[in-house]
């Protein structure tokens, strides 16, 4: 509705936009949606920046001169149907400051304000304000020492003291108010439109604002403000963007409402002088009374209590406070209920995390009272997470049926699959789930956990004490597996400082799946299945594997903490202290002039792939069955020969072949041998072997059958039975 708000003395006005002609009452005029907030109107407000006209208009048949914004005249003009309007003068918004109106309906006068709040996105430019009923209205009115009223009770009626509508409610007063304006001949215009309001998010019905009496942290006295500024330089956040989020609110931070009108809480235990509004001058002993009483009989003991049984002959002089505390005082209390009153823990804490809505919560209501308290934050660093949504990025919801149940997921796969799928998330934004994300991360789970199981399958009848191989003396391949995990180790260990976790989780998934899986765990299976119990080659890849699984339950032990817990108990060696207490493992990498280099065995991994890829072509045209079936002819470029050349006949047990043999060409002739592989430099040409099958090793060889004793074998198999056993110095 737009309602007039008449000048008391139209030469007030003249002053500034001098001599009026026209006729009819001046008025400026305001709009509301809330007509229910009219009685506590205690001023208008404009812009100071804004113009502003004096317009002649008829309404009704009557004459009318009206003030509001001119950037604002047409659509009003065309909401009350309008057609003909003179402009009579145009006046900035800051000379109308302190010019004096009627109220509509009460016989007061209210004042002109100006304020940064008013707009032009709607109304008239001339803000209704009732300071009891808006914190913009609140703020600008406090400014000129304009007070609240206090009409509405705290079941939303207007007490007996507010002429006109006492006892109504504040939701069936509007036909009313309407009626009164009318009569008054201040309505200018109403009528029925869609817009938001407040509603209760548990209740879902509408609210009101209403200014009442309330408890406060001062943030300028003792820079508390400032104090608490400065402490959030000095937290680490994660993500980065999370100090910037709290100091924006920090700056914009009010005096902090610690009170709130509960029937349950904890109690602001204070007694206050009827008269004069102090506190009781023995405030902390009482409060000390109180917390004795509490603990024996919990938060009843203060709301029960006659405060006679306090204060004794005094109890007639003040009133007991039956407000509570705002629970985000509670919770952000902690640091001292919590960290500095158990045994074990400390001040302050080493990470405080929750969701990204708690900068205006708990990680904001700890720092003040910290800082308060302590000086310093109650944190060194604060990790913010998104909230979970389904595949669509739709908030989780019981009407729309996309709950995921993490007692279900728990039930059906397992804690650490669930464990897994918050690791395997980028936390700093929504975090997806669904049955079909969490199938996915429980196949995720099993390669991983399929990897620890080879890992500590080979070490069956291994004794790190006895058995395992000094590093000199180890298989190069062996070597570069303890130095791959002990690179990734460096990199873990930093991705968990900054917990990214989502990064750990590809680290951890990529390792598994190529670096074990894919290329080093294909590879030692011959060695571990047909070199000699003891031989150095087969106790040599076994040490390698003890000491990578020594590593790889420690990286998993923060997220997958059950499956890293079983795993502890089946590695060799004293297992009574948990995973959890153990060290990062110590891990040896290559030497500076190793024969082969930790970017050499990268470019042997691409090798392997490449010939990988051939052997798959070969096997889907039906010409071989298996990659030990294959012979492989290796065109490579001078550098590519030279480095496949030092594994010698060891080459084909890389690439997992019956037969490997190298060429070297120049680039020129490199095209002449087939199509180009995965690696630059190198050209694959791939047969099926016409040797026969040795039945232990699988491989197809030439010398399978040349003794009599072992007509099926091999003669590597024969020297590995009978012999000193073969020997390995690459792979």
């Amino acid at each position: 509705m737009y309602v007039a708000f008449p000048v008391i003395e139209p030469a007030a006005l003249e002053k500034v936009t001098g001599p009026l002609d026209g006729n009819g009452q001046l008025a400026l005029v305001i709009w509301t949606t809330t007509p229910w907030t009219l009685p506590a109107n205690q001023a208008v407000s404009v812009n100071p920046k804004l113009d502003y006209v004096v317009v002649q208009v008829s309404l009704n048949g009557e004459l009318r001169r009206l003030v509001l914004a001119e950037a604002l005249l047409e659509p009003s003009l065309a909401k009350w149907g309008v057609a003909e309007h003179r402009v009579l003068a145009r006046v900035p918004g800051r000379a109308l400051e302190h010019l004096q109106l009627q109220h509509p309906f009460y016989d007061r006068q209210v004042p002109v304000l100006v304020g940064d709040h008013v707009t032009t996105e709607a109304g008239t430019g001339c803000v209704h304000t009732a300071p009891d009923h808006g914190m913009d209205d609140f703020v600008v009115a406090s400014r000129y020492g304009i007070g609240t009223l206090n009409y509405v009770d705290d079941h939303g009626v207007y007490r007996e003291s507010v002429p006109l509508f006492a006892g109504e409610h504040v939701y069936k007063v509007e036909e009313k108010i309407i009626d009164t304006l009318s009569a008054a001949d201040h309505l200018i215009w109403q009528g029925k439109i869609t817009h938001s309001f407040p509603h209760c998010w548990r209740t879902k019905t509408p609210l009101i604002f209403r200014a009442t009496p309330q408890w406060f942290v001062s943030m300028t006295a003792n820079h508390l403000l400032e104090n608490c500024q400065a402490a959030v330089k000095g937290v680490k956040w994660v993500p980065a963007w999370g100090q910037a989020r709290i100091e924006g609110m920090l700056n914009n931070s009010p005096d902090w409402c610690i009170s709130r009108q509960r029937t349950w809480g904890v109690p602001i235990a204070l007694f206050v002088d009827r008269e004069s509004g102090d506190l009781h001058p023995d405030t902390a002993g009482l409060i000390e009374q109180v917390a004795q009483r509490v603990e024996k009989g919990g938060m009843d003991a203060w709301f029960d209590l006659e405060p006679e049984e306090l204060l004794g002959a005094d109890a007639g002089r003040y009133s007991k406070v039956t407000d509570t505390l705002d629970v985000w005082f509670d919770s952000g209390v902690t640091h001292y209920s919590v960290l500095e009153r158990r045994e074990g823990l400390r001040y302050p804490a080493d990470l405080y995390l929750e969701g990204s809505d708690q900068h205006r919560g708990w990680f904001q209501s700890s720092l003040k009272t910290a800082v308060a308290m302590n000086g310093t934050a109650p944190y060194r660093a604060v990790l913010t997470h998104g909230f979970t949504v389904d595949a669509s990025g739709r908030k989780m919801s019981k009407s729309l049926g996309n709950v995921v149940s993490p007692q279900k997921v728990v039930n059906e796969l397992g804690a650490d699959v669930l464990r897994l799928w918050v690791a395997a998330t980028d936390f700093s934004g929504e975090m997806s789930v669904s049955d079909e994300i969490l199938k996915r991360t429980a196949d995720s789970y099993r390669r991983i956990r399929n990897t620890a199981r080879f890992l500590l399958s080979n070490l069956d009848g291994f004794d790190p004490e006895t058995h395992a191989v000094a590093e000199r003396d180890m298989v190069w391949l062996d070597r570069w597996a303890m130095d791959r995990a002990a690179r990734l180790q460096d990199e873990i260990r930093q991705l968990y400082d900054q917990f990214n976790l989502h990064m750990i989780y590809q680290k951890l998934h990529n390792f598994c799946v190529n670096d074990m899986g894919g290329f080093y765990l294909d590879i030692i299976k011959d060695r571990i299945y047909t070199c000699g119990t003891d031989s150095l080659p087969r106790r040599s890849a076994q040490t390698a594997i003890y000491h990578v699984a020594e590593a790889f339950v420690r990286w998993i032990a923060p997220i997958l903490s059950f499956t890293a817990d079983e795993i502890w108990q089946c590695l060799p060696g004293d297992r009574k202290a948990p995973v959890f207490a153990a060290e990062w493992y110590s891990l040896p990498t290559l030497p500076a002039d190793a024969d082969i280099s930790a970017n050499d065995w990268q470019t042997l991994m691409q090798v392997k792939e490449a010939v990988n890829k051939v052997i798959e072509e070969q096997r889907n045209e039906g010409r071989i069955k298996a990659s030990l079936q294959a012979e492989v002819v290796l065109h490579a470029s001078p550098s590519m020969a030279a480095l496949l050349a030092r594994l010698g006949d060891e080459l084909r047990f890389l690439i997992i072949t019956s037969g490997a043999t190298v060429v070297e060409q120049n680039d020129d002739a490199l095209t002449a041998f087939g199509e180009p592989s995965l690696v630059k430099g190198l050209r694959i040409e791939m047969s099926p072997s016409d040797s026969a099958k040795c039945v232990r090793c699988w491989h197809f060889r030439p010398d399978v059958g040349s003794n009599s004793e072992h007509p099926e074998l091999c003669g590597r198999c024969v020297e590995n039975i009978d012999g000193k056993g073969e020997t390995r110095d690459y792979a």
